[in-house]
């Protein structure tokens, strides 16, 4: 099964050598499952020819708000609609989820909550299990997108994860493709320009939680393979 990735974002340069791009997370986070990736960094204005250039999509984070006005930003909102129309399988992380929500009927903005940074706990209300994933984000969905279910929340993040029921798509607003040595990394680098000294001690004191990130990539497999049976 070939998966496009979505690339909106680029980890910082010092972080790439020792953990590589956000496709080369979820790369590993989707593992073993018979899947092959190809990248479109559509942030540089690298776009495929339609959405049936892949069996299915995942749309990456980004340090970019799905609302500012970017020219790569409003073509990728639109090419979410048409992934959407032909009903080809959808997965959105973090700026993905939030791009997915803000094309398909929702809004998202800069909460007045602030950060949701390092390890959360939601509320996983598909599985009722644990659910604890590393979180970088100050954007969040904050009206529910028509035909949808919400499948994870805090009450900090009400729509952390959405599953939509016209069209094999679901995403959440969590990265279970980051690891706790990249997101700590991430966090000092921030230190003092994104984050106050506050802020990010206290998401660095959780750094040492059991993450359930590999549960969630199972997951994101299981959909696409599950969801390309159903297209096929």
């Amino acid at each position: 099964m070939r998966i496009g990735i979505l690339e909106t974002g680029f980890p910082p340069r010092e972080l790439q050598e020792a953990h590589g791009t956000y496709p080369d997370m979820f790369a590993k986070l989707l593992a073993g499952h018979g899947f092959e990736f190809k990248a479109y960094p559509v942030l540089k204005d690298v776009f495929p020819e339609g959405p049936h250039d892949a069996d299915g999509w995942l749309i990456t984070g980004s340090r970019f708000g799905v609302y500012e006005d970017e020219p790569w930003i409003a073509r990728s909102l639109e090419l979410v609609r048409e992934i959407a129309a032909a009903k080809v399988p959808m997965v959105g992380i973090c700026f993905g989820h939030q791009l997915m929500a803000q094309a398909l009927g929702g809004h998202v903005e800069k909460s007045d909550r602030g950060w949701g940074l390092g390890p959360v706990d939601y509320r996983d209300l598909e599985t009722g299990e644990p659910m604890k994933i590393i979180a970088v984000h100050q954007d969040q969905v904050v009206r529910q997108p028509p035909a949808t279910t919400v499948i994870a929340e805090t009450d900090h993040c009400p729509f952390a994860g959405l599953a939509w029921q016209e069209i094999p798509a679901i995403s959440w607003q969590p990265h279970p493709e980051m690891s706790p040595a990249f997101t700590t990394q991430l966090i000092e680098m921030r230190r003092g320009v994104t984050y106050d000294d506050a802020l990010a001690d206290a998401a660095l004191a959780r750094m040492g939680e059991t993450l359930t990130s590999p549960a969630l990539g199972r997951r994101i497999a299981r959909f696409f393979k599950e969801s390309a049976k159903v297209e096929a």
